[in-house]
């Protein structure tokens, strides 16, 4: 009951789906990883891991996990963010920027996804890495 209505309250979309393997004595065991954000266009956001033996039971895992590790946006009026922003995790840097109302949502990659899901509308990203991990872009 109250889970199905957390549940309804957020979007998801999936960013990377990879089948991982472990080798053990018998040869290779396959999991899948999923990595998902869960927002609800109104400034909450998360992006979350899971790995299961099956993708239906990873992008669960990886929703709760999003939910669990979920941030809060403060949105101006026009639904931008206030001032530039820089951001650098592991090897992946980028650069938010503000934007003139009516230009829309200029973003790549998984940057897009997490900027729509948390109900940005007037931004302009640009990734500056050589990375093409998309968690780590997220």
């Amino acid at each position: 009951m109250r889970h199905s209505d957390q549940k309804g309250e957020f979007e998801q979309k999936m960013i990377d789906v990879r089948r991982v393997a472990r080798v053990v004595a018998g040869g290779r065991r396959f999991s899948f990883r999923v990595a998902v954000v869960a927002g609800n266009r109104k400034g909450d956001v998360g992006v979350g891991i899971g790995k299961a033996g099956d993708t239906a039971t990873a992008i669960e895992k990886a929703f709760r996990h999003a939910k669990k590790k979920m941030i809060k946006v403060k949105l101006t009026k026009d639904f931008s963010i206030s001032h530039e922003t820089e951001a650098k995790f592991a090897s992946s840097r980028l650069i938010l920027k503000p934007s003139p109302k009516g230009q829309g949502l200029i973003a790549g990659s998984s940057v897009r996804t997490v900027v729509e899901l948390a109900g940005i509308k007037n931004i302009t990203s640009k990734i500056f890495s050589r990375s093409k991990n998309k968690i780590n872009n997220a």
